[in-house]
């Protein structure tokens, strides 16, 4: 199954592997080292705990690397600006409350509500997908059903 990153969000995973299988993969290995040194490993926390560690770099490795491997970049220009999609920003008015907000869909491992990037797994997000300026959404989010107007969809 290909997942779709953007080119943002592609480089930024693909600096982290780096760095994981470079720098982190030897401070890991030194720390072993260092606690096999220090004798009896059966009853070397150090050693174990160094070890954990390894076993957990390794599993995040073999998940980026997985990751990259099964990833489709996306380019924005490609897309049909007149619907929203993946990487769209919208603009959106809450009906109930006249509060305007504005989020960018993106794939789930770019989701981030701070930033204003929310996922299109998200309930919001399904809602919104292949919609058009003028449309009303209404959306089962926690809080209950919010009906969104769409006002503005763009590409960046």
């Amino acid at each position: 199954m290909s997942r779709i990153l953007t080119r943002e969000a592609f480089e930024r995973l693909r600096e982290e592997l780096h760095e994981l299988k470079t720098r982190k993969r030897a401070e890991v290995a030194a720390a072993i080292a260092e606690a096999r040194e220090k004798g009896d490993l059966s009853e070397n926390a150090e050693y174990k705990a160094a070890r954990e560690e390894q076993r957990l770099l390794e599993a995040r490795i073999a998940e980026l690397e997985s990751l990259l491997a099964e990833s489709q970049v996306i380019d924005p220009s490609q897309l049909d600006a007149s619907r929203i999609g993946l990487l769209a920003t919208v603009r959106l008015r809450n009906t109930k409350s006249s509060q305007e907000v504005t989020y960018t869909l993106v794939p789930a491992v770019e989701a981030n509500v701070r930033e204003g990037k929310i996922s299109i797994e998200s309930p919001i997000g399904k809602s919104l997908l292949g919609r058009r300026v003028g449309e009303k959404v209404t959306v089962q989010v926690p809080a209950g059903l919010m009906e969104l107007e769409i006002l503005e969809i763009h590409y960046s």
